[in-house]
């Protein structure tokens, strides 16, 4: 008798119990019977596969596999390895339960120093130990960038924080890549001169300004470098900062602060871009050495040239004409005015005006002169009066006041007091004139008066006006225009005034 399994026993006393059955329902017993026996047969394959810990590049794959080695699993894995790569155990090692094989692939660094560029495969973790298998020495002041970014040489492998930096601003880490680009910056000697005072530095700057800010050397506005900041840093290279001086530039109602690299006013204007025009100038003078927080002031100073004009009047001719009765008169040419112009030169200074001069004048039309005809001819008039009939030569149109010695201006201890221009006393019927127009002791006929004789003067007394004068114990004030009349015969032609002061101009 065999020795059958427990599987087999079962599989044996199905098949017997089948033969029993119809075509139809022995297919579907059989169907069930693969199944079960399928099922069974997996599971205790299953429970045949050995577990193992597979670390490749420090991150952990936990697997249960039918392998037989080491290699055979990597396999499985679809992990190749090229010659560079290694593994723990060795990949001929049988498998055992709960063995750990490590894993490390070597990955492509690219490497450039010292004008070179280097291709290696590595295993090496940090940038220092990537860099030693290199043969690539490292200084302490020399910058080593992965992949454009600043790291420490020791920085370490993907087990760190990625984000930590060092003291020096670099990464710690540098993660794990396939592929890496490393390139080692030399730092170069290189003297900054400021204001006179020299510093020597070393630095990794591919630029003047780079190397500037990485010494703490901060340039404001207006300083400048020589070379400039886009200059690149070449070893041994001195670099001179020129500070700017810093002013203050009042110019059209504003203040502009400014710091500039000028020797002189002038040149703080031309950097600031203020333009002097015409007769614009500086205060201080534009040649004055600047100095540190100095005000300049601009002054705009323009002329402006106008022409002005202004009429000339024109004059009034009398000419005599017998034909014409005295106090008569008729226009022959009538006047026109003139024209006079000037130029002028109007000096403004920010805004406002501040000096005025005439540059030229001249007459650009003359004027033409009014021309009167006057009468000469005397004609011997009458007049009845309560006095009788009077005869007289010439009628006048004035402005008749009244006085008395008390109100002549003269106090009564006075010697001339009441005492009248040509000697005598005052009283009623002395008659005060301008003598210009009428002679003294020219008879004369007031209407509501009577009969006076001109002997008087006086200071507001001057052309058509007469002041009338009384005792003082009978004075009648008067103020009124009256037609007086001066009484024959007439004096002689030459001491007749026919053009009368108060005459109108007509047209003027």
């Amino acid at each position: 008798m065999y020795n059958l399994s427990c599987d087999e026993v079962i599989r044996q006393d199905a098949i017997e119990s089948a033969r029993g059955l119809g075509r139809a329902a022995r297919a579907v017993v059989l169907a069930v019977l693969v199944v079960a026996l399928g099922a069974l047969g997996w599971r205790a394959y299953a429970q045949t596969a050995v577990p193992v810990a597979l670390w490749v590049d420090g991150q952990p794959r936990f697997v249960t596999t039918h392998a037989a080695t080491v290699g055979a699993l990597l396999e499985q894995q679809g992990l190749r390895l090229s010659p560079a790569d290694a593994v723990w155990p060795a990949p001929e090692t049988p498998l055992t339960t709960e063995m750990t094989i490590t894993v490390e692939r070597a990955r492509t660094v690219t490497i450039r120093a010292d004008g070179q560029t280097l291709t290696i495969q590595t295993r090496a973790v940090t940038p220092s130990q990537i860099l030693t298998e290199a043969g690539i020495h490292v200084g302490e002041a020399d910058v080593v960038l992965a992949d454009g970014q600043p790291v420490a040489p020791s920085a370490a492998n993907p087990s760190s924080n990625p984000r930590a930096v060092s003291s020096r601003g670099a990464r710690q880490d540098i993660g794990r890549r396939d592929a890496l680009t490393l390139e080692v910056r030399r730092a170069v000697p290189l003297t900054v001169s400021d204001g006179g005072v020299a510093a020597r530095f070393l630095t990794t700057a591919a630029t003047v300004g780079e190397a500037l800010a990485a010494c703490g050397v901060n340039l404001l506005d207006g300083d400048s470098a020589f070379p400039d900041a886009d200059a690149p840093v070449v070893p041994g290279m001195t670099v001179s900062i020129r500070r700017a001086t810093p002013v203050e530039i009042e110019v059209d109602s504003r203040l502009v602060s400014a710091r500039v690299q000028g020797a002189t006013v002038a040149d703080a204007l031309a950097e600031a871009g203020i333009v002097l025009v015409g007769l614009d100038y500086t205060d201080p003078p534009a040649d004055t050495p600047l100095q540190s927080g100095m005000r300049i002031q601009v002054i705009r100073l323009r002329q402006a040239f106008t022409i002005e004009q202004e009429p000339i009047a024109y004059s009034v001719i009398w000419q005599p004409d017998p034909s014409l009765e005295i106090d008569q008169r008729r226009l022959i040419r009538p006047g026109e005015e003139g024209l006079r112009k000037r130029r002028i030169r109007t000096v403004i200074r920010d805004g406002a005006e501040v000096q005025r001069d005439v540059m030229d004048e001249w007459v650009a039309m003359e004027p033409k002169d009014q021309v009167f005809a006057y009468g000469t001819k005397i004609v011997i008039r009458e007049l009845e009066t309560p006095y009788g009939t009077i005869q007289y030569w010439r009628k006048l149109r004035v402005l008749a006041t009244s006085y008395t010695a008390a109100t002549s201006g003269k106090t009564r201890d006075h010697p001339e007091y009441g005492i009248t221009r040509v000697g005598w006393r005052a009283r009623k019927g002395i008659i005060a004139v301008d003598p210009t127009v009428v002679n003294l002791k020219t008879k004369m006929y007031v209407p509501g008066y009577g009969i006076g004789d001109v002997g008087d003067t006086g200071g507001a007394i001057k052309g058509l006006r007469i002041d009338l004068c009384y005792d003082e114990d009978n004075l009648v004030l008067w103020k009124k225009w009256v037609d007086v009349y001066l009484l024959a015969p007439p004096p002689p032609p030459d001491q007749i005034r026919y053009v009368l002061p108060d005459w109108p101009v007509e047209s003027r």
